[in-house]
């Protein structure tokens, strides 16, 4: 525009003096190219001939790298309209999951300098280990709506360094069907004694019920053992705060005896060996074939279950794990926590920050992360009714009442100190370890692991 100017001042100064047409016909075309540039500059045009976009707006580009290879499709569906609406970001997807090394991976990404904009941790233990990427997020829409108690493991004074992904709830999945054939009225069932009633009581008509046990630990997998069984009687050591288990320099096993007392209870009923079932032979061999009751196992098994047998997927219950002064409370948690690389420009960090509200707060976002992702909402705005399956409306439900016991599980010393509890447990199964040295050998790698 200054050059426009400038001839427009030149060409009132020759006036009506006699100019060449060689003379006119360039100050023509100079006049012409610039009154184009300058219609073209003022951000009414959005792109070239060769579609490039000109509008101005600047180009931002979001790598989301997390862990759950599940939601790929549906994930990258949500992005496609997220990026209609907000042309000037594009979001890329990355999942490293179903058996690899998602930390490792991630560790790899940040020392290479190939750093993701969204990432996902788990838990104090790697809110911590990536303290310094990790941006403040207390300031979003979806840290707000957050229900209580979500955000508590990912604090750092008043800073917010993730967002839930979702909820988790686990306990004892029951097939609704078997239970009332065997005359059994599972919303009685809250103590031990009860628990273990309706188990004697399947368990006296098993081939009339034509199932072959009440239910299939599965004992193979450390994990179900050694963090989800255990957490329910450590919860309480720990004031039922993950926080509390994180900073403890040890642990007493207060609740160790009915930790014995289910673990044991599981045993008995369930088909043998169980030191030989493994998560798919538990879920998918005994469970959805309908020749158990009963398996200890959270909302997550729904789709292999519907895909077996719709009929029974719609036909599920769950009962919480029997804890003393805890009855009829269910373990729920938040298994991952979104965060955003606060090393990245202002701009897009905010963009980061957007994406993740819209996915929380949105219509279209609500509906993916409900019926695509088949999460339950760990956020205020939403209702049973928005959730498919019967097992994640019944742990919603058990969270917006409060009727919850901590993951504190994610609070332990180490992701394998979990591991190496199921490891001594299952030689307790196998008669190889007395309980009393299960306790005390858990509680030696506890206190090793926080020195």
């Amino acid at each position: 525009m200054y050059f426009f100017k400038l001839i427009c001042e030149r060409l009132q100064k020759i006036g009506g003096k006699k100019m060449s047409k060689h003379l006119k016909g360039l100050i023509v075309l100079l006049l012409a190219v610039l009154v184009l540039a300058a219609c073209g500059g003022d951000g009414s045009s959005e792109s070239n001939a060769n579609g490039d976009d000109t509008s101005g707006e600047e180009q931002i580009t979001i790598n989301v790298f997390q862990g759950k290879v599940e939601i790929k499709d549906q994930f990258e569906a949500m992005v496609e309209v997220y990026e209609e609406e907000n042309p000037n970001v594009n979001i890329e997807f990355v999942a490293v999951g179903g058996g690899s090394d998602y930390i490792g991976s991630l560790k790899t990404r940040f020392s290479s300098g190939d750093e993701p904009e969204i990432f996902s941790i788990a838990g104090p233990t790697e809110a911590e280990q990536f303290k310094d990427y990790l941006a403040d997020l207390s300031d979003t829409e979806s840290a707000q709506l957050a229900f209580e108690g979500t955000l508590d493991s990912v604090r750092d004074g008043d800073a917010v360094l993730g967002l839930p992904y979702n909820l988790e709830g686990y306990g004892y999945i029951y097939n609704k069907e078997i239970f009332e054939n065997a005359g059994v009225d599972a919303s009685s069932i809250m103590t031990y004694e009860d628990l273990e009633n309706a188990f004697s009581t399947i368990d006296s008509q098993k081939d009339d019920l034509g199932i072959v046990a009440v239910n299939a630990l599965g004992a193979k997998e450390r994990w179900i053992i050694g963090a989800h069984l255990a957490n329910a009687y450590l919860a309480p050591e720990f004031n039922n705060n993950i926080l509390e288990a994180y900073n403890a320099d040890t642990v007493t096993f207060e609740r160790g005896d009915e930790l014995k007392r289910m673990l044991d209870l599981q045993v008995e009923y369930s088909v043998q060996p169980t030191l030989n079932i493994d998560y798919s032979q538990q879920v998918e061999q005994y469970f959805s074939l309908g020749q158990v009751a009963v398996i200890q196992q959270g909302n997550w098994i729904y789709p292999s279950v519907e895909q077996m047998d719709p009929d029974l997927a719609q036909n599920l219950g769950i009962l919480p794990i029997p804890v003393e002064g805890l009855e009829g409370k269910l373990p729920v948690g938040v298994p991952n926590y979104w965060g955003v690389n606060k090393n990245k420009d202002e701009a897009t960090v905010q963009a980061a920050k957007d994406f993740l509200d819209w996915m929380n707060t949105s219509e279209v976002g609500k509906e993916t992360v409900t019926s695509e992702f088949n999460f339950i909402p760990a956020y205020e705005g939403y209702s049973a009714d928005m959730i498919n399956d019967p097992i994640s409306k019944e742990i919603f439900r058990y969270s917006e009442a409060g009727e919850t016991i901590g993951w504190v599980f994610n609070g332990f010393p180490s992701n394998s100190w979990g591991d190496l509890l199921g490891e001594f447990m299952q030689e307790y199964i196998a008669d190889g370890l007395e309980w009393e040295d299960v306790l005390t050998n858990a509680t030696e790698k506890w206190e090793e692991g926080r020195n």
